[in-house]
């Protein structure tokens, strides 16, 4: 099954098939101090009991209110019983009682069907389309599915899976009453916790810290905070740090807290009162800096973030004295430290610490603090970009204000690793600065967000913070700035196939280049024309783009661009089949590659050059010329190429005759670019997968592969990759259908009509004399 087209990935015995493994995805265990042994009893008691029973699809609903450590008792039950779910678990956060708006169904399919390999592009827009292909996906999988903090039965039904193999785990505060009734879900509402655990979490937490407290006064306290563990840890933390206070004294506090915050009341409830009580009175006795970074964090684009993300929006430079403040708030469990140097909120104290920025800080305060974190991930982000993409020209920011402290990096490695850490605050941040009104962080966040992208990230994530940023620079009027961000969506546009709208964009950017006199920039846009142009086919047009934009990178001095067209004409030559011509621009372009030291670039052309010496027969060479871009990739670390290159080296491995290395090969390959959402590139995988096949006399898992690659590219419109799937098509079931081969390569030959270079007339010619050769 692959975005919409039901046909079955064949499984290969050695090596695996490009289809893609459920991921295994829940967070760890945080039990921490609850133990819940009852319920964790219960609750195996009950899926053991219905191990044989021939349900529909087993489903659980954790309910309970907030801060009943929920998510904590269906993470800890999903470790444990994981085993019994071979093919795998996904897991998603629903956000349903996070500021903010809750995940909806669609968008969740849409991350669960693209962490099962689905191309971004391929996932239907139709909820229930959506939701069919998620259900065949998993249909004979035995797979755990756990939903966390889910706001609505409409949230759940589309995610789940149908399957009688599967398990799914839903937790939230409402009791989803319709999954019972409707779906036959068991509801387990988790209550407060016993007076007896209650009060023994309070007395681990502060054991060690002070005396031993009467065991009524801890009733007490354990009563005020409703028995639920969020507020039982908060409350036992302040008791902790204040070991000379009478418990009593601590109770009063406590008490005196309870009309401090309704901002987050989810009912009138005892409970509910006790979680704003308890943050309330936990935060009121934070030092005033500590308290001033709690609800400045508040404004953070994301709920996790970075030591000095912080500091930039505490305006601190003193970046011990930033952790000294976290470190406080972690211990008074207002925060949870996830790695070093990285922090988390709860989504109710991240909303509780939004509410009192908002009623405490002045608005020129929040701004200030807004536009620190915002301006310190965008120089932050052009210092990775000088590693990640050193070619592009950078922004001419502003400097940094004195009170940011941007990271540096000390190597590309570095710099990749903050890259994908950061990537979803980043995309985060262009969003918060557009709805604050900066536009021109909203536009120049999404600029240096394109250029410092860690290199293997999925190519469906940037283009809609791009139109973002786009949308702002035109309400500045900033014409440069417009065309840098059409140059770069169309950039992203071709990655994800979506080729019409990308070459619109190249065209809006040549327009405003002119427009501009700017000559560098017009050279860009032709060169980036061309390889549209290139994709579709359309080759003698490419070629002309590609030699307009050497010239013009010549006249302007741009040596690492005129290399760059130089590559992409010798693939426009190859291409045509007109191989001496490919050869002597390849020579030209690998010597100026290597002399500026460009991997990326000399792995490009290295590419080209394999293919040219397997099509000369010199299959040595060629393995030996894909090997090495290969290389280049891993040590980038950019599975894009990665995907890309393999598929050469596959070409290269089938013409030695190492059939097993290539498809291994051309597996990783499709592998790679599903994750990447290059739904093209994955598709010729397929053919390469399906040419060992052929070759190996398993002409039934070759016309597989090759069905698929054919369908694949006719749904993207791409005429010459669909004619040469339907030849291998044919080539595959002609001995077991003749009329059915024959009809394969009527249509191939149709499609290749309309192209005239070498190449095509080569096509034609073979296909021709082999429905010849079946009469």
């Amino acid at each position: 099954m692959h975005g919409g087209i039901h046909f079955h990935a064949p499984r290969a015995p050695d090596p695996a098939t490009p289809s893609s493994p459920v991921p295994r995805q829940l967070p760890a265990d945080v039990g921490g101090f609850v133990n819940r042994t009852d319920e964790l009893a219960h609750l195996n008691a009950v899926l053991t009991s219905e191990d044989d029973s021939p349900l529909v699809v087993s489903v659980y609903v954790i309910a309970g209110t907030a801060g009943a450590g929920k998510t904590s008792l269906a993470l800890r039950w999903a470790h444990q019983i994981r085993e019994r779910f071979p093919d795998g678990q996904l897991y998603a956060n629903l956000r349903g009682y996070e500021p903010g708006e809750p995940v909806a169904a669609r968008d969740a399919l849409h991350r669960m069907l693209t962490s099962l390999g689905v191309p971004a592009e391929a996932v239907p827009q139709d909820l229930d389309a959506a939701a069919a292909l998620y259900r065949s996906l998993l249909a004979d999988r035995r797979v755990l599915v756990v939903l966390d903090n889910a706001a609505t039965v409409g949230q759940v039904r589309p995610l789940l899976p149908g399957s009688a193999h599967s398990l799914v785990l839903v937790t939230s505060r409402s009791r989803l009453s319709g999954l019972a009734i409707r779906d036959g879900a068991r509801r387990f509402t988790l209550g407060v916790l016993p007076e007896s655990e209650a009060v023994a979490l309070l007395r681990a937490v502060t054991a060690g810290y002070r005396p031993a407290d009467d065991e009524r006064q801890l009733a007490e306290l354990a009563r005020l905070c409703a028995r639920l563990p969020l507020a039982l840890r908060i409350a036992a933390e302040r008791a902790a740090s204040h070991p000379h206070l009478r418990l009593d004294d601590l109770i009063a506090d406590l008490c005196d807290e309870s009309s401090l915050w309704d901002a987050l009341s989810t009912g009138d409830d005892e409970e509910a009162e006790a979680i704003r009580t308890v943050f309330a009175w936990s935060y009121r006795a934070l030092p005033e800096q500590a308290a001033r970074v709690f609800r400045l964090l508040g404004l953070h684009p994301g709920p996790e973030f970075g030591l000095r993300a912080a500091a930039a929006l505490a305006g601190s430079t003193s970046i011990s004295r930033s952790r000294q403040l976290l470190d406080s708030l972690v211990g008074a469990h207002l925060l949870e430290q996830t790695a070093p140097n990285r922090y988390q909120f709860h989504d109710l104290l991240r909303a509780y610490a939004i509410d009192q920025a908002q009623q405490e800080e002045p608005p020129t305060e929040r701004e200030a603090a807004l536009r620190r974190v915002l301006e310190w991930y965008l120089h932050t982000a052009d210092a990775a970009q000088s590693w990640l993409n050193p070619a592009e020209d950078r922004l001419p920011l502003t400097p940094a204000a004195d009170d940011i402290s941007p990271l540096t990096f000390a190597d590309y490695d570095t710099a990749v690793d903050w890259a994908e850490r950061e990537h979803d605050n980043l995309l985060q941040a262009v969003r918060t600065a557009a709805d604050a009104g900066q536009d021109r962080l909203a536009w120049q966040l999404s600029t240096v967000l394109w250029n410092a992208q860690f290199p293997s990230v999925s190519g469906a994530s940037w283009p809609p913070v791009g139109r973002i940023g786009l949308e702002a620079a035109e309400r500045l009027g900033d014409r440069a700035a417009q065309g840098a961000l059409h140059t770069y969506l169309g950039m992203a546009y071709t990655r994800i196939n979506r080729l019409a709208e990308s070459l619109e964009a190249h065209e809006n950017a040549l327009t405003i280049r002119r427009d501009l006199g700017d000559r560098l920039g017009e050279a860009r846009s032709l060169n980036l024309i061309g390889l549209i142009h290139l994709r579709n086919r359309h080759l003698d047009t490419a070629a002309h783009h590609f030699e307009q934009a050497i010239s013009t990178f010549q006249e302007q001095n741009a040596p690492h661009w005129a290399a760059t067209a130089l590559s992409n004409l010798a693939t426009t030559h190859y291409r045509a089949g007109r191989l001496p011509e490919a050869a002597t621009v390849i020579d030209q372009a690998l010597a100026a590659h290597r002399a500026r030291g460009d991997q990326r670039g000399e792995g490009n052309i290295l590419r080209v050059l394999s293919d040219v010496q397997r099509e000369q027969d010199d299959v040595e060479a060629s393995l030996l010329s894909a090997q090495a871009a290969l290389d280049i990739a891993l040590s980038l670390r950019n599975l894009r190429l990665e995907g890309f290159w393999l598929r050469t080296l596959g070409d290269a491995q089938q013409a030695k005759g190492q059939y097993t290395e290539a498809l291994t090969s051309y597996q990783r390959s499709a592998t790679l670019h599903r994750r990447l959402a290059d739904r093209s590139r994955e598709a010729l995988a397929w053919q390469g997968v399906g040419e060992v096949y052929r070759r190996l006399g398993r002409p039934a898992e070759a016309a597989d592969f090759h069905c698929q690659a054919a369908s694949a590219h006719r749904d993207l419109g791409d005429a010459w990759n669909q004619a040469l799937s339907l030849d291998g098509l044919a080539s595959a079931v002609r001995d077991e259908s003749p009329e059915e081969a024959h009809q394969h390569w009527t249509q191939a030959l149709s499609l290749l009509a309309h192209f005239s270079d070498p190449r095509a007339a080569a096509a034609r010619e073979a296909i021709s004399s082999r429905t010849e050769n079946r009469r």
